[in-house]
C-alpha cells in the first residue's frame, strides 16, 4: 500500500487526476445504482411520517436486526448462548437486555462481528482512527447504496445540490505529496465530479491558488472538515480574496462552532450547513433550513446514556451517544458506544421545517476531549472562548495535568497581550482556578486523518493521567 502511494505521489498532476478518476468511477458504481433514485424518493417520503408510523417501522426493523445479530454474528451468538437465548423469542429481542458494546471490543476482534451469512462481494474500510488504532469495518453494495441514498436525500437534497453537480471537498487525504510547495494541491476526480483539495497544504501563501481552483473547476458547493473550511475562509478574508459564488458550504466530521459558521458564511456568501455521520453507518444527521439537526432513523436507533451507568439521561441532558445500527446486516453493531457525547430533543419537540425526523440538539464532542476540572466538572464546549472578534486564526486547548491547561494559538497580525488576557479570562470563567499557559505557534498539527481536535486531554474522563 505504501509503495502504491509513493508511486502515485511521483506522478505528474494530470496522471494523478487520471488515477483519482478511475478510483472515483469504482466508488460511484459501488455507492449508486439503478435503485438510488427510488431509495432517495422513499427517504424523502418518510421525512413527514407520523410518530406512530415511525414507531411501527422502528419496531419491525429493530426486532429483525436483533434476531439477525443473535443468530448470525459470532460475537453476539456466543454471548447469548451463554445466557440461554433461544431461536424463538427470548431476551435478545429486547434491546435493553443487550450490553453496551465498547469500541475496543470491535477493534480487537473485528471478524467476530462479521455475519456468517455475508457474501463475498464485501468492502472493508477503516475508520480514521482519531483516538487510536483504526477499526476494520465491512459492508456490502446494498448497505452502501442505502447509506448514500440517505446522504443524497438529506445531505445534498436538502441544500439544493446533487451528486451530478461539480463539487469540492477540503479533506485529509494526501492527494499531493506533503513536500510539494507549488500548486496544484488538489486532484480532479471525474468519476465523482469532485475537486479534492488537500487540507495539509492550505496556508497564507497558498490560499489564493485554492480559491482560483474552486473558480476554474466551476465548483457548485464545498464540503469539508469544519476547521479546514474555517481556515480557508479566514485566510481568504484576511487577504480580501473573492471566492466564487457557491450554493452551500457543508461541514462534516468535526464540530462546527458558531464563530466558524459566521466566518465561513461571510467569506463565501452562502448558507453553511452542518452534518454528522459515522464510518460505522450507525448514525447520521443533517441540518435543515430551520437550523435544526435531524437524525436519520433508518441508519440506527439512538440512546443517550449516563456517563457512569447505562441508564438513560433525562430529555435534553448530555450523555454518551449509543447507537444500534439498522442498515448493515453484514456487520451489525448493537448498542455501540460511539465515543461521542450528545443531547437529544424530547420526542414531542417539532421543527418549523415540518419534518418529523428526531432532533439532535447538540453533539458535545468526544468523551476523550473533555476538560476535567479540579472540582470534577466535565467541560466539553469551549467554542464560546474563541469568539470571532479575537485576533487568532485557530486555537487548541490541551489539558496537560489535573490543574494545568495549555492553549496553542495561531495569531493574526493584530494579536497582542490584550488578546492573550482576554482568552485566559474567558477560559477561566469556564474551568475555574486552573493554571493556563498560552503558546503562539505557526500551525496546529492535524491528526493523520487531517482532523483538528479543538480540545485535547492527557487525562482520562475520570480525571487521571492517561497511560502512554
Amino acid at each position: 500500500m505504501r509503495s502504491a502511494i509513493s508511486i502515485y505521489h511521483r506522478l505528474p498532476p494530470f496522471a494523478r487526476d487520471f488515477v483519482a478518476s478511475i478510483h472515483g468511477l469504482r466508488l460511484r458504481r459501488w455507492r449508486y445504482g439503478s435503485e438510488t433514485d427510488v431509495l432517495v424518493k422513499e427517504a424523502i417520503e418518510r421525512e413527514t411520517w407520523t410518530r406512530e408510523q415511525w414507531s411501527a417501522w422502528r419496531h419491525i426493523q429493530l426486532k429483525r436486526m436483533l434476531h439477525h445479530a443473535a443468530m448470525s454474528i459470532p460475537f453476539y451468538r456466543d454471548f447469548w448462548r451463554t445466557r440461554g437465548g433461544g431461536n424463538r423469542g427470548g431476551p435478545f429481542l429486547e434491546l435493553s437486555n443487550w450490553p453496551v458494546l465498547k469500541k475496543e471490543s470491535v477493534r480487537k476482534h473485528p471478524e467476530a462481528f462479521l455475519s456468517l451469512n455475508s457474501g463475498k462481494d464485501l468492502r472493508m474500510e477503516h475508520t480514521s482512527g482519531t483516538t487510536g488504532t483504526p477499526l476494520k469495518l465491512w459492508h456490502d453494495r446494498t448497505v452502501a447504496r442505502s447509506w448514500y441514498a440517505l446522504m443524497e436525500a438529506r445531505w445534498r437534497g436538502w441544500y439544493g445540490v446533487s451528486r451530478q453537480d461539480r463539487w469540492g471537498i477540503l479533506g485529509g487525504r494526501l492527494v499531493t505529496p506533503i513536500e510539494q510547495k507549488k500548486p496544484p494541491f488538489w486532484v480532479w476526480n471525474a468519476g465523482l465530479r469532485q475537486l479534492y483539495l488537500s487540507s495539509y497544504h492550505l496556508s497564507p501563501d497558498t490560499v489564493g491558488s485554492y480559491i482560483e481552483a474552486l473558480r476554474c473547476n466551476k465548483v457548485k458547493y464545498l464540503w469539508g472538515y469544519a476547521s479546514s473550511l474555517f481556515s480557508l475562509a479566514i485566510l481568504a478574508s484576511e487577504q480580501r480574496l473573492e471566492p466564487p459564488q457557491l450554493e452551500v458550504v457543508i461541514s462534516n466530521a468535526e464540530p462546527l462552532y458558531a464563530h466558524q459558521r459566521e466566518i465561513i458564511r461571510g467569506a463565501f456568501g452562502c448558507p453553511v450547513r452542518d452534518t454528522f455521520g459515522m464510518s460505522e453507518m450507525v448514525c447520521g444527521a443533517s441540518e435543515c433550513e430551520a437550523g435544526k439537526m435531524h437524525l436519520w432513523p433508518e441508519a440506527g436507533l439512538v440512546e443517550i446514556l449516563e456517563d457512569n451507568s447505562d441508564d438513560p439521561v433525562p430529555h435534553g441532558m448530555p450523555g454518551r451517544l449509543i447507537c444500534t445500527g439498522l442498515l448493515n446486516d453484514v456487520m451489525p453493531l448493537i448498542r455501540y458506544e460511539t465515543g461521542d457525547r450528545a443531547i437529544l430533543a424530547p420526542p414531542w419537540e417539532s421543527c418549523p421545517c415540518g419534518r418529523t425526523l428526531p432532533i439532535l440538539r447538540h453533539i458535545e464532542g468526544r468523551q476523550d476531549d473533555l476538560i476535567v476540572t479540579p472540582d470534577r466538572r466535565r467541560v466539553g464546549r469551549l467554542d464560546p472562548v474563541f469568539k470571532a472578534d479575537l485576533a487568532i486564526r485557530e486555537a487548541q486547548v490541551i489539558q496537560e495535568t489535573a490543574t494545568r491547561l495549555r492553549i496553542k494559538v495561531v495569531p493574526t497580525p493584530t494579536y497582542c497581550k490584550a488578546t492573550r488576557n482576554q482568552l485566559i479570562d474567558a477560559l477561566r470563567q469556564r474551568v475555574g482556578a486552573m493554571e493556563i499557559q498560552v503558546e503562539c505557534v505557526e500551525q496546529i498539527p492535524r491528526g493523520a486523518n487531517g482532523k483538528f481536535r479543538a480540545v485535547l486531554s492527557c487525562m482520562t474522563p475520570a480525571g487521571r493521567p492517561r497511560q502512554t
